[in-house]
This record gives structure tokens, sequence and C-alpha cells, in this order.
């Protein structure tokens, strides 16, 4: 079960069927999910007719909502933040920038492969290529992006679309793993063992001074005890290349 504006709902066979994964709901799982939902879900409307079927209580009045690790006040300040970004129109798209967005990839992309064709495979020509092919193909990792956040157009499907034709065409990767990985990264971020950008490979990377460690029975080996580490932003950054690299080999495999 989870919470929803104060209502509880039961979420065990749902999370099977949820489009954007059963983990993503899991990692709520008796926990406050209002912030969650009214990130993750554009049509809200739509989505409250299935949770009808699956409420099964409230809270009761002096039960707090947000969980006790956060601080209340800091939570109403990012809702009401939030509602005014909302009401300025700070989030609708611009068509017109994400068609050049869209443009200047495919012309990037063109370019790599007909110096390559046109020039040859010399020294020059070769350089030159692959700065054209490494900026579109960082491009068209962020354009991407947008789609998968359904943030390019107001149907999902079409954001779906065009996202499979970026990633899965032109980039080689499948939209649905990515879409698995980085509604996590969302739902819990910078939360060790939930957000999957953290999760690198635990006999060649590590992210902050320490991982947690289990000894049991004499046996040393890398686990957990449902504890959450968070690491700082400035971290992350120093860990960037790693990211990059652990990102590459889970794609893989």
């Amino acid at each position: 079960w989870l919470v929803i504006d104060r209502k509880v709902y039961d979420v065990s066979r749902f999370s099977k069927k949820h489009p954007g994964g059963s983990r993503v709901i899991s990692h709520y799982a008796g926990q406050d999910a209002t912030d969650a939902f009214v990130a993750f879900h554009n049509d809200k409307s739509l989505v409250k007719k299935y949770l009808r079927s699956l409420l099964i209580g409230e809270l009761a009045p002096d039960q707090p909502s947000f969980e006790s690790n956060k601080k209340k006040s800091l939570l109403e300040d990012f809702r009401e933040l939030r509602c005014t970004v909302e009401k300025m129109g700070l989030l609708r798209p611009n068509y017109f920038f994400f068609f050049l967005v869209f443009l200047h990839v495919l012309v990037l992309d063109a370019a790599s492969w007909l110096v390559i064709w046109y020039f040859g495979i010399s020294l020059v020509p070769f350089l030159a290529g692959m700065a054209f092919f490494t900026v579109a193909q960082i491009q068209m990792g962020w354009f991407q992006h947008d789609l998968g956040h359904c943030s390019v157009f107001r149907k999902p499907r079409w954001n779906r679309v065009l996202q499979m034709v970026v990633i899965n065409v032109m980039k080689g990767l499948p939209a649905s793993w990515w879409n698995h990985l980085h509604n996590q990264h969302h739902a819990k971020p910078n939360c060790f063992r939930k957000d999957p950008d953290l999760n690198m490979h635990p006999l060649l990377f590590s992210l902050g001074k320490t991982l947690s460690v289990e000894v049991s029975m004499g046996i040393l080996s890398l686990a957990h005890y449902n504890i959450f580490s968070f690491f700082s932003l400035e971290r992350r950054r120093r860990s960037s290349c790693l990211t990059i690299t652990s990102i590459s080999i889970s794609s893989v495999s």
C-alpha cells in the first residue's frame, strides 16, 4: 500500500500492470507518494479513475502524511513552488525549440557520416566526423530525456514514438530500458539501492566515501540493511565518468 493525498491505496496487484514499472511503486511501499504521483502524471484526472478501485482507507486526522525524516515546511515550500511554476506556464513546451533541437541533431548526425564518406578516413576528416557525431549523440541523449518525461508533446504516445526513434534507432539503446531506470531515479533520487544512477558495479565502482558492507558468517559481501545512503551533488560530479562507464556496461548486460 501507499498514500496519495492522505488516501491509502492497495497497489499490490496493480503494480505489475503499472505503465511506469512496478519498481517505481514498490519504492514507495508504506510511504507517502503524493509528490511523486503529481510529478509523474500529467493527466491526473484520468489516472485517478484507476485509483478508485484501489482505495482501502484514509489516514487518521492525527497521522502525518509525510515521512518522519522529511521536514513538513520544506515539503510545503516545494509544493507551493511547483504550483507557482505551473501557473506561470513555465512547464509548457516550446514546440519550435524542440523542432530546432531535433533538426540540428539530424544535421549533425548526417554531417558526421558525410564528412567520412566524402573526405575519407584520414586524420582530420576522422576527427571532424567524430566531433560532429559526439555532439549529436549527446544532444540525442538530452532530447530523448525530455521525450521520456513526456515534456515535449501533450499526448504521451507522441512522446514515446519520437523517443523510440531517437534512442532506439539513432542511439541504439532501448527506450523501455532507459525509462525503467530513469523513472526510478526520479522516484527516489540519490537514494542508495533505489536510485539506479547510484547502483554502480560493486566490484569496480563506488560512490561517496563508503558503501555499506555486511559481514555475515565470516563472509564479506556487499549488501545493506535497508539503509539508504544519500550522496551530495558534488560527490556525484566527481564520479560522473564512472557513472557513464557503468551505464554503458548495464546497457550491454
